[in-house]
């Protein structure tokens, strides 16, 4: 029976109820419901990808608006440690 749950089969249930509760928390944030889930299961991938790339667009543009301040900073600083090393 061990082989078939991967290891004891008390602690691997218990494990896949956790897991099981978060994949659904985290369904319910997305607003997805389970009987959707079933019946319309093509449009719900769909949706799970469009929200996937809607996410990606929203911190792409986000870590350029930030690149756009610490990169600058960034290669100020490595010039200044160069200038400011003690020549050997």
């Amino acid at each position: 029976m061990e082989k078939i749950f991967g290891g004891a089969v008390v602690p691997t249930l218990f494990k896949l109820a956790i897991l099981s509760f978060v994949v659904g928390l985290v369904f319910a944030i997305f607003g997805i419901d389970p009987v959707d889930l079933w019946k319309e299961f093509g449009s719900t991938i769909e949706r799970a990808w469009t929200l996937v790339f809607d996410a990606i667009i929203w911190g792409w543009k986000y870590a350029v608006l930030g690149a756009i301040v610490v990169l600058p900073v960034w290669i100020i600083y490595r010039l200044f440690l160069v200038v400011s090393r003690p020549k050997s």
